[in-house]
């Protein structure tokens, strides 16, 4: 039988056996509470994760900066699909132990239909650590990150009412023929930002790169949902690694700033295990622009997300489209700073191709002598879907 609690050990299992290390919505207090803004307005220690060209923006009394470490996590449950496979786990117990099993089937069957046509709930985890060393000629910083996508997709059968056998035998088939699809994806990488200005039509404006070595890991299992237990998640792995490329831009005049981002310019692709689950992730190119205004007191950023960033393909999955997991957001967030002690955070985050409900995120940071830097974030999307983020940093 399945519980919540097992999710969170999937996904922690998952982070410690080496199948990631931040998420798709990067590890970083700041930025999660910023409605994960940060392509113009992080730091020069987050910026290999928005956009490595920020990593050449910083005061001219920093000298280094390190993140031990950033994490976070996001679960999304809508139709409370993992406590209905709990309760239909239980219902099926007592069906097989009882003798009058009329009212047995009624409930176990009502499970079932509870169950039919779930959106996927989905669990996301990861974690990241950096090391920036500013410079007027080349600043860097060494970066390392990863995360786990982990989505399960309920297939329910119709009740077939068979006149040749009793209505016992005809639930029997019923939720026998029934399964979970579980899918899971996990990501690692390590790399180096590097930025440095350049003069262009008298405008001064960062440029970034970012080489990284990549690795990426599939898992899919299809299981009979009498049998579905999510810690069973990583007994079909498939694996590959690969070098990458980020690149980035940036333009910063007085407290005004704009920025242009690609992450990982060459498109990466692994397939699931076909014996469970045919389908493909695709790691493809995204490209964001956004402006922000970053000032002592006062921080307004929008981050826009120009194509639209794929996961899952190809799945032969009933009734599972191609873009189920596809996302593209336009992303909001404001940030008040009170002498450099404590700052508190708000934003908006919305999915423009509807498959993730719009969030609220908010957080707050505190950052004694402007040396130790502690922030943490929150998301809301409605009921069962939310995010958590904690970050700690130390600049010198």
């Amino acid at each position: 039988m399945i519980t919540k609690n097992k999710l969170a050990v999937g996904v922690c299992l998952a982070l410690c056996s080496g199948t990631a290390f931040s998420a798709a919505k990067v590890a970083d207090g700041r930025g999660n509470a910023m409605g994960n803004t940060g392509v113009a307005s992080a730091d020069y220690l987050m910026a290999p994760f928005y956009n490595p060209a920020l990593t050449g923006l910083y005061r001219d009394n920093d000298d280094v900066g390190l993140l031990l470490p950033g994490v976070q996590l996001t679960a999304n449950d809508q139709d409370d699909t993992l406590s209905d496979i709990d309760d239909l786990q239980d219902a099926i117990d007592n069906f097989d132990s009882s003798t009058s099993s009329s009212a047995a089937a009624d409930e176990l069957n009502g499970y079932l239909d509870a169950l039919q046509g779930n959106d996927p709930l989905s669990v996301n985890a990861g974690a990241g650590v950096a090391v920036a060393i500013p410079n007027k000629y080349i600043a860097a910083n060494l970066f390392g990150s990863g995360y786990v996508e982990v989505v399960a997709a309920t297939q329910i059968v119709d009740f077939v009412d068979d006149p040749a056998q009793d209505d016992r035998l005809d639930t029997v088939d019923r939720y026998k023929g029934s399964t979970v699809n579980l899918m899971a994806f996990g990501y690692s990488e390590v790399g180096v930002a590097l930025a440095k200005p350049f003069t262009i039509a008298g405008q001064e404006i960062m440029f970034g790169v970012s080489p990284k070595f990549q690795r990426l890991k599939t898992y899919a299992q299809n299981i009979k949902v009498e049998d579905f237990d999510i810690d069973d998640y990583d007994q079909s792995e498939r694996s590959k690694t690969a070098f990458n490329l980020d690149l980035g831009a940036a333009w910063a005049k007085d407290a005004w700033r704009v920025g242009f981002a690609v992450k990982n310019v060459i498109k990466q692709s692994i397939d699931t295990d076909a014996s469970q689950v045919i389908g493909t992730y695709e790691l493809s190119p995204q490209a964001t622009v956004a402006g922000a205004y970053v000032s002592r007191f006062f921080t307004a950023s929008v981050d826009l997300d120009l194509t639209k960033q794929t996961r899952f393909e190809d799945l032969d999955i009933e009734g599972l489209s191609d873009d189920f997991d596809d996302t593209q957001f336009v992303r909001f967030g404001v940030e008040g700073n009170a002498w450099d002690w404590l700052q508190l955070r708000a934003g908006y985050e919305v999915d423009m191709l509807s498959n993730v409900d719009n969030a609220v995120t908010a957080g707050l940071g505190f950052s004694p002598f402007d040396v130790v830097n502690i922030d943490i974030a929150g998301s809301y999307s409605g009921e069962n879907q939310f995010g958590a983020s904690a970050s700690l940093a130390f600049t010198f």
